[in-house]
């Protein structure tokens, strides 16, 4: 079983458009909007396996990284999922070509990136935002179902819909597996950064008020008789 999941959206169909609503995860409330209707696309996938992405080394950056987290809040789309997406699709590589065309990091084929108003693929803001608001379309549209809309990513709406599921290509399911091991790498990364960030270090930790260790010094308390016999206490 592959591991997605997700809150589903509410629909309400009619005429040749689909009215969305989703919350919005950074302000909570929820925010309506309208999609056409998925038009049949080209197939990104044929049997046998085509030839592996060129994914170079690269060097990730914080702000790459948060420009990811910052674009896919801002769609209402869970980031984990995002980062899954890029790492199973070109690894991070703003640069990365496939042999059949698709650009840059979330891998957007021409086609793909003009539906969603990308001029220059290989801009890493632009291509980002192509590719999430390409998620933000497939999960409204199939209702939050991630294996469809991870499937449809991969080999276009037009598949997944006739073969009403997920399609027979090889390349898919084997597309499915891929970034289901990553959401779930990934989820459980975001979980120990916030489990991080929210435990205080050595030097925010309050002093405790009583008991003590081994490690705290006391300053010995000393007893001495005044002259009028009385006993006075003091400590060094």
């Amino acid at each position: 079983m592959l591991a997605f999941a997700a809150v589903a959206p509410t629909f309400a169909q009619g005429g040749h458009v689909t009215v969305v609503v989703h919350p919005d995860l950074r302000s909570g409330k929820l925010i309506q909007s309208v999609v056409v209707r998925p038009k049949e696309v080209d197939n990104r996938v044929h049997e046998p396996l085509p030839e592996p992405v060129v994914n170079t080394p690269v060097a990730l950056s914080s702000n790459l990284l948060e420009m990811i987290d910052q674009i896919a809040l801002a769609h209402g789309v869970e980031g984990p999922l995002v980062h899954s997406v890029i790492r199973a699709e070109s690894n991070y590589n703003t640069q990365a070509v496939s042999n059949k065309g698709a650009l840059g990091l979330m891998q957007l084929i021409p086609s793909t990136a003009r539906r969603f108003g990308v001029l220059n693929p290989f801009d890493a803001r632009q291509n980002i935002e192509g590719g999430v608001r390409y998620l933000r379309f497939l999960l409204d549209y199939y209702k939050d179902d991630y294996p469809k809309a991870i499937a449809a990513y991969n080999a276009g709406e037009g598949a997944v819909d006739r073969y009403k599921g997920i399609p027979p290509y090889m390349e898919t399911r084997n597309y499915l597996i891929q970034v289901a091991k990553n959401l779930k790498a990934a989820r459980q990364a975001e979980q120990a950064k916030i489990k991080a960030a929210a435990t205080p270090t050595t030097e925010e930790k309050v002093p405790q008020q009583s008991g003590g260790t081994q490690d705290e010094v006391y300053s010995p308390i000393r007893a001495s008789v005044a002259e009028d016999g009385r006993v006075y206490y003091r400590t060094q």
